[in-house]
């Protein structure tokens, strides 16, 4: 179960530039933590979505979905995971934490002033990809070299942390192990903010996958589609390996034509 972080030493994967390690977190960093459970507001209910309403609520979260059209429409997936079917005001309202897993495209749509009254420590995960050729048309400040997630944040103007893009979601939904099988997928996490991070990564390492802390959000390009990283389920070492291995510039296959 996800431990608050004043309270536990972590045991996480970082890139090469800081080698593996042990860290500390002394304080506090998102919303209020419940006991051993988060109340976790998700916006978003596809593929990635789905998943994430899944996973955490058999961890015994509480969760509160959201999508574009009515509460009513998500009767089903409440129905099969107990979590709370909302609308995305409500979704972004009280919560510890918050997942924004829509199209790139879909993020201007989101209601200008939806995090205005969030709190800056409460973290909030964008799960997002950039894919101009195939849904989400041209996107001018992220062709002009802006990382997805920042180009996200700017957007949503929230700070967020970068994580579970680039797995599928169905082995992220069925293929988490516990902590220490050999082989363990790792998932590379991207942020600014050391505290909210370091809930995502606990959240992460809770869901069945080392967390590999990537740097700042700065850094999550490294993890965008046409890297290395993306579309594998590489161990924590072949996680490193890969985004070392990454390199700026966008290929054509993932470029706005």
């Amino acid at each position: 179960m996800l431990r608050p972080p004043d309270r536990i030493w972590r045991r996480v994967t970082r890139t090469p530039l800081c080698g593996p390690g042990i860290v500390h977190s002394s304080h506090r960093g998102a919303g209020t933590i419940r006991g051993d459970t988060m109340k976790i507001g998700i916006i978003g209910a596809g593929q990635i979505g789905g998943a994430l309403t899944r996973r955490p609520t058999a961890l015994g979260h509480t969760v509160l979905v959201a999508n574009s059209r009515r509460p009513e429409t998500l009767r089903d997936l409440a129905a099969e995971t107990g979590a709370t079917a909302v609308t995305s005001r409500e979704a972004v309202k009280n919560v510890d934490l918050i997942v924004v897993t829509i199209p790139e495209k879909n993020i201007p749509d989101l209601p200008s002033d939806l995090f205005a009254d969030v709190p800056r420590a409460v973290p909030v995960i964008d799960t997002g990809n950039y894919y101009p050729r195939e849904r989400d048309g041209r996107i001018a400040a992220i062709e002009a070299g802006l990382p997805e997630s920042r180009w996200v944040e700017k957007t949503l103007g929230h700070p967020v942390i970068k994580a579970f893009n680039n797995i599928r979601a169905l082995h992220l939904l069925e293929n988490g192990k516990p902590a220490g099988t050999p082989g363990r997928i790792a998932l590379p996490v991207a942020g600014d903010d050391e505290a909210a991070k370091a809930i995502v990564l606990e959240l992460v390492n809770d869901l069945g996958f080392d967390p590999v802390d990537t740097g700042s959000l700065d850094d999550s390009w490294r993890q965008q589609p046409g890297t290395p990283v993306y579309g594998t389920d590489l161990d924590a070492a072949g996680v490193k390996k890969a985004l070392a291995e990454a390199r700026p510039e966008r290929t054509a296959q993932w470029k706005a034509q």
